[in-house]
């Protein structure tokens, strides 16, 4: 008897959050009875199994932003600006990105109320390391949008972005759901990143939801399988990576606009490294400015310590090698400071 009481108490409590909730009416109206139906069946001592999978549906139906989107900046000055400060060069790569914000921005400011924003979706192509990521990053920074990633690499299957039905145990919603819930906005950006690392079995189901994901026609009314409601994605910016375009469908390679990322050269490595990673890293080390210097006759060995990559991440790991060794010897007492030379830089190069 006591635990029907408190269970009809948090049923009240379900009710009450649900009126201050701002999920739509007919959403609602079908939640009540379901409300109902649970408590009828307590009421003849059952229903608590499905009372527990009632409160976890209305815990994230609660948490979804039906209403609820942040103002986007408009400003092509603010942008340029963004994208300088974060990436080094990229030239071809932030000019693709300044177009299209110019785009968005006229279509935002000239567009009637209920019109679609039709235009491709960005995809940053390039090999391992050239930024996309990153560049992802500040296109939301210059939008001044929340930013959300789903790592594609060894997706299970399509349950993962659409969810799973609420009658199989402890399912949930999928992550596209589960992004607007952590950024509280249903205008985020969202980075679909490596879609060609998509496992073979279950590349067909996964790319049929993506183009149903990219497409404004469709993203209007997205049912994940969990919330079993229709939201609209259609204020949602996605943007893409790869590293090729092979295992692609050709209908999502149709939604996309590429934008290739070239391979860094050694000087712009070495740019990058003394006025961005060096600093960045020292900091995350530990390390003082007056504990760790780098000769700049240095630099080229620490760019390519093991040969060419076109990218910074092997340039990244380098300098976190080399910070977390001068650290060491620090902690152990055995310098106070640190200077790499060319006489010493072998010392604290990573081996093979």
């Amino acid at each position: 008897m006591d635990s029907s009481i408190s269970l009809d108490r948090q049923i009240k409590k379900i009710e009450q959050r649900l009126k201050e909730s701002s999920i739509p009416d007919d959403l609602l109206e079908r939640i009540e009875e379901e409300i109902a139906t649970v408590r009828n069946s307590l009421n003849t001592g059952g229903g608590f199994i499905d009372f527990a999978s009632l409160s976890n549906y209305v815990n994230w139906i609660c948490r979804l932003p039906f209403d609820k989107q942040t103002k986007d900046i408009l400003d092509l000055k603010v942008a340029k600006q963004i994208l300088d400060k974060n990436h080094y060069g990229l030239d071809s790569a932030k000019d693709k990105i300044l177009e299209y914000l110019s785009s968005l921005i006229l279509n935002t400011k000239n567009r009637t109320p209920n019109q679609e924003l039709k235009s491709p979706v960005l995809c940053f192509i390039g090999l391992v390391g050239t930024g996309k990521t990153t560049l992802a990053y500040s296109v939301a920074e210059a939008l001044g949008r929340k930013f959300e990633r789903i790592p594609f690499g060894g997706m299970g299957g399509v349950q993962a972005l659409r969810g799973q039905s609420r009658t199989v145990p402890d399912a949930e919603p999928g992550l596209i759901m589960k992004s607007l819930v952590h950024t509280q906005s249903k205008n985020c950006v969202i980075l679909l990143d490596e879609l060609d690392r998509v496992t073979g079995e279950e590349r067909s189901d996964i790319m049929g939801v993506l183009v149903e994901l990219l497409d404004a026609e469709q993203n209007k009314a997205f049912i994940d399988h969990y919330i079993d409601y229709p939201f609209d994605l259609s204020q949602v910016l996605f943007v893409a990576t790869v590293n090729n375009t092979t295992n692609i469908a050709t209908a999502v390679l149709d939604r996309l606009e590429m934008v290739q990322m070239p391979s860094f050269t050694d000087e712009e490595k070495i740019t990058i490294a003394k006025s961005f990673l060096f600093p960045k890293i020292r900091k995350q080390t530990g390390l003082s400015e007056n504990q760790i210097a780098i000769d700049d006759i240095v630099w080229p060995t620490v760019v390519r310590p093991l040969g060419f990559d076109s990218g910074i991440r092997s340039l990244e790991r380098t300098i976190e090698g080399i910070s977390r060794k001068v650290a060491r010897l620090v902690v152990e007492g055995k310098a106070q400071s640190v200077q790499i030379t060319n006489e010493n830089i072998k010392e604290f190069l990573p081996k093979m």
